[in-house]
């Protein structure tokens, strides 16, 4: 059977190495007038456009975006599907958040139809706001979970999820024990991991919901199952902290909680980490654990500021991704977050550049998972995971990013004004996912057959 070969031409723009650490220039790769050769799913070219036109497979058209800008598609190392119905829900802080709201939402999700139809829309934002990889949150019951994967398979999206793990201090219509999520998780997590493109995590919500007993049992079943990923909260929230020390009065403080049961390591993606010490941000650096830096939504609860800076210490450098955090995260849009992961290193006194924001939001996160050699980046050899960003979305862009002066500024501009609206196609295995100017036919969804880009063979 013949490959399946999609070719796309426009400025190319992906990372071979982590900003924060190396030299900008050696970590930054960028092909003004690039193409881009995907065969079954995987890219198999990637450079200047003249030099590799004669690698097209004869009878292939490539797909023109005209002063566009193509890059890996975006890594969302934590959000929360089952919050999608309650973003921009009013909070005055974490816990009181979680209790008038979310626990309340999350209830709805032992219903497996309500899960099916929230799990549809969930994957429409994701595509359409250029996201092809996220880290998310389920909710207790398993059917939540079934219903994340089944809509994933279908599309394709290499998604990573989990069952939640609590067992107190939660709504008994959200409790599990310690057994119980032992064996659900176990089931689906062996049901689901490496079927297709999906990716299981186990998911203790927060130390301040699971027993030192379900903690124990989380520590085991990922000793038994390595090739999972660890996903959880730590450090989010000052009242978080201090509850925590309460619950274990014979750890350390918060993370050493997790290091103590086993939950730290490559894999282990914990949410937030606002208030981590010095030492626990080296323990991070030392046994391989990431963090998500999720800044709408610690500006929208008042967590705290994230310091990057310190948590990409060139002593001890930390793996850090970027996170919606849906629902307290008030957007799917990872150009959207960018632009709050700015201010808030402004904040620090931190300049945050284009380069470093995009690293973040693509192979950060990817490494971030610990899944780089699958996604996050343009290199052949890799997935065929990318987005299409138009520069001249909106009139007020379009004026900006007329005066970019070099690709920084204009990446800079799409940051911090940019949002779904720049969101010009998103292809998710060398497929077209999402085609933002598709044409509606006049039924119930766009026109398939409408081309994205300008189809141009000629190279011209």
């Amino acid at each position: 059977m013949a490959a399946a070969v999609t070719a796309v031409r426009g400025r190319l723009v992906w990372f071979r190495d982590d900003p924060f650490l190396v030299d900008r220039d050696e970590a930054f790769a960028y092909e003004e007038d690039g193409l881009l050769i995907c065969e079954d799913g995987v890219i198999t070219a990637a450079g200047d456009f003249h030099a590799l036109r004669e690698r097209i497979p004869e009878g292939v058209e490539p797909v023109h975006y005209p002063r566009h800008v193509i890059t890996p598609g975006f890594v969302d190392t934590h959000t929360h599907y089952v919050q999608t119905g309650i973003i921009a829900a009013f909070g005055a802080q974490l816990i009181d958040w979680l209790d008038h709201y979310t626990y309340v939402e999350e209830q709805r999700f032992s219903d497996a139809d309500h899960a099916r139809d929230v799990a549809s829309s969930f994957c429409d934002e994701l595509v359409r706001n250029g996201t092809t990889t996220a880290l998310t949150f389920c909710a207790v019951h398993p059917q939540s979970v079934d219903a994340l994967f089944e809509e994933a398979t279908r599309r394709n999206l290499r998604l990573a999820a989990g069952k939640v793990l609590m067992d107190r201090n939660a709504p008994d219509g959200l409790l599990d024990t310690a057994s119980s999520g032992y064996e659900d998780s176990k089931a689906l997590l062996e049901k689901w991991h490496g079927n297709g493109r999906n990716l299981y995590a186990i998911t203790p919500r927060f130390a301040p919901t699971s027993t030192p007993e379900q903690l124990e049992a989380a520590g085991t079943l990922w000793r038994e199952h390595p090739e999972a990923l660890m996903h959880t909260h730590v450090s989010e929230n000052a009242g978080e902290i201090s509850w925590v020390r309460s619950l274990f009065p014979d750890r350390h403080g918060y993370l050493d909680v997790y290091d103590h049961y086993g939950l730290l390591g490559p894999g282990a993606v914990l949410a937030h980490g606002v208030h981590l010490t010095g030492r626990e941000r080296g323990r991070c650096a030392e046994t391989g654990t990431a963090v998500a830096h999720c800044p709408t939504s610690n500006l929208f609860l008042g967590s705290g500021l994230f310091h990057v800076k310190d948590a990409k210490d060139p002593r001890h450098p930390m793996q850090v991704g970027l996170g919606t955090d849906i629902g307290a995260g008030t957007s799917f849009s990872l150009l959207a977050t960018m632009n709050e992961a700015y201010k808030v290193a402004k904040l620090s006194s931190y300049p945050l550049d284009s380069r470093k924001a995009f690293f973040l939001a693509t192979l950060g996160g990817a490494r971030a998972m610990g899944i780089d050699d699958k996604v996050g980046s343009l290199e052949p050899g890799h997935e065929a995971d990318f987005v299409v960003l138009d520069p001249g979305a909106t009139p007020l862009l379009a004026r900006r990013t007329a005066r970019a002066a070099d690709i920084d500024e204009l990446l800079f501009v799409l940051a911090v004004l940019g949002d779904d609206r720049a969101v010009r196609a998103t292809y998710v295995a060398g497929a077209l996912a999402h085609d933002r100017d598709a044409v509606p036919t006049g039924g119930d969804g766009p026109c398939p057959g409408t081309p994205p880009g300008v189809r141009d063979g000629s190279g011209a």
